[in-house]
């Protein structure tokens, strides 16, 4: 039942936004009552944090594979984790939608919890940009942090008008970002 709660919320929210989706609006479309509620969340913030942290968390534990394999190069690692951000749009659509489009609701409490996450990602990305700049992958004169925010600014911002079902799969963009990025970063040879 909580999954049924949590993935009807991310529905509602996504249509509706989290202001505007009432306990209420959730219990209703599931046909239970808010008892049946607040036995698995206390509130509604509380059911927002679960799904922020369900999503930063699993996109922690895929990057952080990525970033401990071996057998790739820094180009490689920045690839994989464009990929899986791209394909997590696929998996988690619309979790990912809520993530980045409704955490201006959560309180401060709620924030302390959740950013840290968002900085990890962000900084494992900056570590793949200096990896790759000390190995001579990519550019030296690049500033790895300002390189990482244009990555994340792209790739972040995917959610909004990328569709699964387009003409172009979740691979053709991350390797189209990819050529777009390296081009400007890449060592020439």
């Amino acid at each position: 039942m909580k999954e049924k709660i949590t993935e009807q919320s991310v529905r509602l929210f996504e249509q509706k936004g989290y202001s505007e989706t009432s306990i209420q609006d959730i219990v209703d479309s599931l046909g239970v009552t808010k008892g049946t509620f607040y036995y698995y969340f206390s509130s509604k913030e509380e059911l927002l944090m679960d799904i922020q942290l369900r999503y930063i968390d699993e996109l922690l534990e895929h990057q952080e594979g990525i970033m401990e394999d071996q057998t790739l190069n820094s180009k490689s690692k920045l690839f994989e984790v464009v990929y899986m951000s791209l394909t997590s749009i696929k998996k988690q659509g619309l979790s990912a939608r809520i993530f980045f489009r409704e955490m201006k609701n959560l309180s401060e409490e709620s924030l302390k919890r959740i950013m840290p996450k968002r900085d990890q990602y962000r900084l494992n990305i900056e570590r793949i940009v200096t990896e790759g700049i000390e190995r001579k992958e990519f550019r030296k004169e690049l500033n790895p942090v300002i390189v990482t925010f244009g990555i994340l600014g792209i790739t972040n911002w995917t959610y909004q008008w990328y569709s699964p079902d387009g003409s172009l799969s979740e691979k053709q963009v991350a390797k189209i970002y990819l050529d777009m990025l390296l081009n400007g970063i890449q060592t020439k040879a």
